[in-house]
C-alpha cells in the first residue's frame, strides 16, 4: 500500500474501507472501497493533488451538491462528498462492468442499432440534466460505463462542480477540462459559458466514433486536435462507413456543426432526429457534412487563439489517449513452403509494419526470411544462413538474429550485406534477442539474460530477472521479463527487480501506454503500464481470446504504428514411446519420421490439455477452431479412432476422468448464468447430460479424481489459486487442502493416496513442484529446482515426472520417490521436447511407458493429410 493509499484509508476509515486501486482519471485516482454504512461496494474518487491545492475543500463540496440530486436510469448518482486529511473525494456507486472506451477497444466499431441505443440513452440522461441547468462538459466514452447492457454516465457535473470552484484558476493545476477529441469548438476556445449545445456536439463526437472507429478529429497533439476542431469538418459517417442510414448521418452532422447554433438546441431533439427516417440537415435537406466557416482568416485566427490559451494548460495535462486507428483490417500471412526451424519460432515485425521476419528452412536450407507487406512472398536475408529468432531494430534498417552454426549473436541490413558479429563468447549462447529503441539489445538463453550494445561488446548479466523473450523499455533505463509466471520489471539504475503482473508471460510495451502479454490460461491481454513508476495503473484487459503461444514463443508481435501479427497454427498430440526416447530429437525434422512418436488424428482446429483415460484407450481434450471462440471437451479413442464432441453448452476445458474411466469432469465457464468458471461432470458415452459438482465465487479447475469420489480442484476465489477438495457427489461443503498467499496449480495425489503433488510459486523466483502428505498437507518436501511443472506420477506411485523449462527447450525430468521414510531422490533427464505449455498439455499413459505432448503443428499432421503452412493472422491499424 502506497503512502497516499494509506493515508487515505486512515482518513476515510470511520466511513469507507479502501480495497484496492481501480485507475487514474483526468482528473481524479479512483478506489473500490466497502460503505461501512450500507456495506455496499463503492468507488471513491480522489482528486488530484495539484487540482485539490487551487479548489479549496468548502467552495468544492459547495459546487458538488447542485449535481447530488440528480436521479436517472441513465445517470451514476453522487452518493457523497467532502475532505478528509487535504484529500478532496466524492463517492459513487461501483459498477462491476465496462466503459465504453473498453468496448470500442474490444470491438472499434458498433453495430448501428446498437450505437444510436447507446447515444439516445445518454441524451435522455442529458436532456435531462440540462433541465436541471446542469452541464456535464467531458462527455466521452471512458465516462460513459456499460452495466447489464445498460449505459450509464458518470461523473456527472463534477467538470461543472470544479470548473466553479476553481473560479478561473485551472491554469495552475496544469490540468483541463474535457478531453479534446470531444471538446466543443467553443469549449476547446475556453468560452465561459457552456449550453446544453456543448454536450450535445460531445455526445455528437462519441456517436461519431460508434460508427466509424474514430473520433471526427484526431492528431498527433493536442493541439492539434483543437486546432481541426475549430477549423475543419468532420467526414460524414458515410464516407467511412457507407451503411450508415441517410438520417443517422445527417443528425451525427447537425450535432458536429461549428457554431452552437446550428447545432440541436436539446439533446433530446438529437435523439428523436437520430431515430426519424426522414430526418434531414435543414440547412440543405441532403447534405450530411459540415459547412466550414465563410471566413478562412476569422476561423485561422480563432484557433490560434485556442491553441494559445490550451497550451497553457495541455503541457501538465495527463493526455494519455493514443490518436485512434483507422478502422481494423486483417490480413493472412502464410509461410507457404518454409518450415519453422528449431525449436518454436515466432515471427518478427519491423518498427513501422512495413516488414516481417521468420526463421525457417526452405529446400534444407535454414535462414532468415524477409517478407514486405506489399509482397506475396517470404525471401531469404543474404548473409543469414542458420539464422534463429530475428530482431529489427529500431530503424527498420537492420535485423539481429542468432548464427546457430556458430553459436553467435550477429546483425545484417534487411536489404543484405553489412554483416556484424556482435559477439562471440563460447561460454555464453545467446538465444533470444530484442533490440531496444536506444540501441540495447538483451538476449535470453541457457546461460541467463544479458544485454550488449547493438554494435557489439561485452555482454553485462542480468541475474536478477527471468524469461524467456525479454523486452527493453523504450527509454532504455529496464527491462520486461517473466519469473515464477508472474510479469517483472528490472531497474538498470538500481539493478532492482520487482512483480507487476502475477500470472503472464512474453510481455512486450506498446505506445498507447499498455504492456501487452499471455497469461497461463492463454489469450492475449492489455493492461496500461506507466513508464515513470513502473507500475501497473489498471485492469486487465483482453484483447485476443486464442494467442497460440508457447513457453519459449511469444505466438504475437506488434509493431509500433499498430501492426499486429499473432500466430494462428494448428496444435497436435504425439505419443512417444520412452522405449525410444533417448532417440528423440529436436529441429525441423518431423517427430514422426523419427521413429520415436505416433500423431494422434484429431479433428482440424486447436486443441489443448490431453488426459488418458485410466485403461489408456481414449484421450479427453479441449478443442476449439480459429473462429468459434469457444472451447468444448471431446474424446479421441485411439483404437477406433473415434472422435466424439461430449460437452455442448457454455466454454468448456479441464477434462479429468472419474477413477473407472465412466466420466469426465470438468470446468465451464458461461453456463446457468454463472459469471465464473465451476465444475460439472458428464458420462463419457453422452449418455447423459452435464450436471454441476460445484459453483462458488471465482474460477475452479478441477486437477485430480481421487477412487473415494474426492477431487482436487484449485481455486481462484481468495485472489489466488488454492487447492480444496469436494465431493463428486455433493455431499459436504469444499474444504482446503492449500491455502497460501502464494499460486499453488495442478494437485495430483500419489496412487495409494498418501503424497500430493502441485507446482507452486512460493519461491519467488520460479514455479517449482513440491510434495506434502495427504490428506494432511504436513511433512512438505521440494521436488524439483530451477523451474518445475505439470506434475504426474507413475502408475506404481514410486516415480514422479515433472517438466522443467531451459534455453529454450522443454524438459522432461523423472524422481525417484522412496518411502517410509518419504526420500525424494535427485531428478534424473528423460527427453527433452519443445511442447505448447507443459503445465497441461501432457500426460503419462496408465502403461507408464509413453507420453502424450501437445506440439506445434507446422506441418498439419494433424488430419493425416498433406503438410499445412503456419500461418500468420496480421491485425491492420490495431
Amino acid at each position: 500500500m502506497t503512502e497516499i493509499t494509506s493515508r487515505l484509508s486512515t482518513a476515510l476509515a470511520d466511513r469507507y474501507q479502501i480495497e484496492r486501486h481501480l485507475g487514474e482519471g483526468g482528473m481524479a485516482t479512483v478506489y473500490l472501497a466497502e460503505d461501512l454504512k450500507h456495506k455496499r461496494k463503492v468507488a471513491v474518487k480522489v482528486l488530484r493533488p495539484e487540482l485539490a491545492a487551487v479548489l479549496g475543500a468548502e467552495r468544492f463540496v459547495q459546487e458538488i451538491t447542485t449535481t447530488a440530486n440528480l436521479q436517472h436510469p441513465h445517470i451514476l448518482p453522487l452518493f457523497d462528498s467532502g475532505e478528509a486529511d487535504s484529500f478532496l473525494y466524492y463517492v459513487m456507486p461501483f459498477i462491476d462492468g465496462e466503459t465504453l472506451r473498453d468496448k470500442l477497444n474490444r470491438e472499434t466499431q458498433l453495430s448501428i442499432d446498437e450505437a444510436v441505443s447507446i447515444t439516445t440513452d445518454i441524451a435522455g440522461a442529458l436532456d435531462y440534466a440540462h433541465q436541471q441547468g446542469v452541464i456535464h462538459r467531458d462527455i466521452k466514452p471512458e465516462n460513459i460505463l456499460i452495466h447489464n447492457g445498460r449505459p450509464m454516465v458518470a461523473d456527472f457535473g463534477i467538470a461543472l462542480a470544479v470548473s466553479a470552484a476553481a473560479g478561473g484558476r485551472m491554469t495552475e493545476t496544469g490540468l483541463s477540462l474535457g478531453t479534446p477529441h470531444y471538446m466543443s469548438p467553443e469549449q476547446a476556445t475556453a468560452e465561459k459559458d457552456l449550453t446544453a449545445r456543448s454536450d450535445v456536439y460531445s455526445l455528437g463526437s462519441v456517436l461519431y466514433e460508434m460508427l466509424t472507429g474514430e473520433p471526427p478529429h484526431t492528431g498527433g497533439s493536442a493541439q492539434a486536435i483543437i486546432m481541426k476542431i475549430v477549423t475543419e469538418p468532420a467526414d460524414s459517417v458515410t464516407k467511412i462507413r457507407k451503411s450508415v442510414p441517410v438520417h443517422v448521418a445527417a443528425a451525427t452532422a447537425q450535432s458536429l456543426e461549428k457554431l452552437a447554433a446550428d447545432r440541436f438546441d436539446s439533446a433530446a431533439k438529437f435523439a428523436a432526429a437520430l431515430t426519424n427516417p426522414s430526418f434531414t440537415l435543414p440547412t440543405t435537406g441532403a447534405t450530411v457534412a459540415s459547412a466550414p466557416m465563410r471566413d478562412p482568416w476569422k476561423r485561422v485566427a480563432i484557433a490560434a487563439a485556442a491553441v494559445a490559451m490550451v497550451a497553457l494548460v495541455i503541457a501538465g495535462l495527463g493526455w494519455t489517449r493514443a490518436q485512434p486507428a483507422s478502422p481494423t483490417t486483417r490480413l493472412d500471412l502464410s509461410l507457404g513452403s518454409i518450415v519453422f526451424s528449431g525449436l518454436g519460432e515466432d515471427i518478427a515485425v519491423s518498427p513501422d509494419g512495413s516488414m516481417f521476419a521468420v526463421s525457417g528452412t526452405l529446400d534444407g536450407e535454414t535462414a532468415i526470411f524477409l517478407r514486405r507487406r506489399e509482397e506475396a512472398d517470404f525471401n531469404k536475408v543474404p548473409g543469414t544462413e542458420n539464422g534463429l529468432r530475428p530482431s529489427f531494430s529500431p530503424d527498420n534498417e537492420w535485423i539481429v538474429f542468432r548464427d546457430d552454426a556458430e553459436g553467435t549473436l550477429v546483425r545484417v541490413a534487411v536489404a543484405g550485406g553489412g554483416l556484424l558479429t556482435l559477439m562471440d563468447d563460447d561460454a555464453i549462447r545467446p538465444w533470444n534477442p530484442h533490440w531496444g529503441a536506444d540501441g540495447t539489445i538483451v538476449f535470453s538463453g541457457p546461460d541467463g539474460i544479458h544485454v550488449i550494445p547493438a554494435g557489439g561488446g561485452a555482454p553485462v548479466p542480468v541475474p536478477s530477472i527471468g524469461g524467456r523473450r525479454l523486452f527493453v523499455l523504450p527509454d532504455g533505463s529496464g527491462l520486461l521479463g517473466a519469473g515464477g509466471g508472474a510479469i517483472q520489471v528490472h531497474d538498470f539504475a538500481s539493478d532492482s527487480t520487482w512483480e507487476i503482473i502475477p500470472d503472464g508471460r512474453h510481455p512486450t510495451y506498446v505506445e498507447s501506454g499498455h504492456i501487452l502479454y499471455v497469461p497461463a490460461s492463454g489469450g492475449l491481454f492489455a493492461v496500461p503500464f506507466d513508464l515513470n513508476s513502473r507500475q501497473v495503473t489498471g485492469s486487465p484487459q483482453r484483447v485476443l481470446d486464442r494467442v497460440a503461444s508457447g513457453l519459449g514463443w511469444r505466438g504475437y508481435a506488434v509493431a509500433r504504428n499498430g501492426t499486429l501479427v499473432h500466430r494462428d497454427v494448428q496444435r497436435r498430440f504425439v505419443i512417444i514411446d520412452r522405449a525410444r526416447s533417448d532417440v528423440y530429437l529436436l529441429g525441423s525434422v518431423p517427430y514422426e519420421s523419427q521413429g520415436v512418436a505416433d500423431t494422434v488424428r484429431h479433428p482440424a482446429g486447436n486443441v489443448d490439455e490431453p488426459r488418458f483415460s485410466p485403461d489408456g484407450r481414449t484421450i479427453a481434450y479441449d478443442y476449439f477452431t480459429s473462429s468459434g471462440g469457444v472451447s468444448n471437451i471431446y474424446t479421441f479413442d485411439l483404437l477406433t479412432g473415434t472422435n466424439s464432441q461430449i460437452t455442448f453448452e457454455g466454454d468448456n476445458d479441464g477434462a479429468v476422468w472419474s477413477p473407472d474411466g465412466t466420466q469426465i469432469l470438468f470446468r465451464s465457464d458461461e453456463r446457468d448464468g454463472s459469471d465464473g468458471e465451476d465444475l460439472y461432470v458428464k458420462r463419457a458415452d453422452n449418455s447423459s447430460g452435464a450436471e454441476s459438482v460445484l459453483s462458488r465465487p471465482g474460477n475452479q479447475r478441477p486437477t485430480h479424481w481421487l477412487e473415494d469420489d474426492v477431487i482436487l480442484f484449485q481455486s481462484d476465489e481468495a485472489g489466488n489459486s488454492d487447492i480444496w477438495t469436494v465431493s463428486v457427489s455433493g455431499g459436504g461443503d469444499p474444504e482446503p487442502y492449500l491455502e497460501a498467499p502464494w499460486q499453488e496449480f495442478v494437485a495430483t495425489v500419489s496412487p495409494d493416496g498418501t503424497l500430493a503433488a502441485y507446482v507452486s510459486t512460493e519461491t519467488g523466483q520460479s514455479a517449482e513442484v513440491w510434495l506434502h502428505d495427504f490428506p494432511v498437507p504436513t511433512g512438505k518436501r521440494r521436488v524439483s529446482f530451477g523451474g518445475g511443472q505439470g506434475p504426474r506420477w507413475s502408475p506404481d506411485g514410486k516415480t514422479l515426472y515433472y517438466w522443467k523449462g531451459a534455453g529454450g527447450a522443454d524438459t522432461l525430468f523423472s524422481v525417484a520417490i522412496e518411502r517410509d521414510p518419504v526420500v525424494v531422490r535427485q531428478p534424473e533427464f528423460v527427453l527433452a521436447a519443445d511442447i505448447a505449455g507443459p503445465l497441461f498439455n501432457w500426460d503419462l499413459h496408465p502403461d507408464g511407458e509413453r507420453f502424450l505432448v501437445m506440439v506445434d503443428d507446422a506441418g498439419g499432421a494433424a488430419t493425416g493429410g498433406e503438410p499445412s503452412p503456419t500461418r500468420f493472422l496480421v491485425v491492420l491499424n490495431w
